[in-house]
């Protein structure tokens, strides 16, 4: 049977992993708040439209719209996902490398279609 080692941290040691886990939480209350935020403000943009709120045209909110979402998508991947963190290189590459694909196949395509 394989011995079991018990490592027992120093008070410092302790007090520092407490300090990162509540500057780590702190960070991601932030960030929850922040999406919540952006979420109230695309809701309210569309009953803004579809109230007939002048300036609030479908040429505005559509790209408001997209560039909310991928602000709340970079979040949520970069601290919801623990890329902050460090040790995540290799799947950072290939997360940005399949976002990076799946924004220009479908641009490549429709250049082709529309062009």
């Amino acid at each position: 049977m394989a011995e079991i080692e018990v490592y027992k941290r120093t008070p410092a040691e302790q007090a520092m992993l407490k300090k990162r886990a509540k500057q780590s939480m702190k960070g991601q209350i932030m960030m929850f708040s922040l999406m919540i935020f952006l979420t109230l403000i695309s809701f309210s943009m569309v009953v803004a439209f579809e109230s007939g709120v002048a300036g609030f045209s479908k040429y505005f909110i559509v790209p408001m719209l997209m560039l909310f979402a991928a602000v709340q998508v970079g979040l949520q991947l970069y601290y919801f996902m623990h890329m902050s963190e460090k040790g995540h290189g290799i799947p950072q590459m290939f997360m940005f490398t399949g976002a990076l694909f799946g924004f220009l196949i479908p641009l490549t395509f429709a250049t082709i279609v529309w062009w």
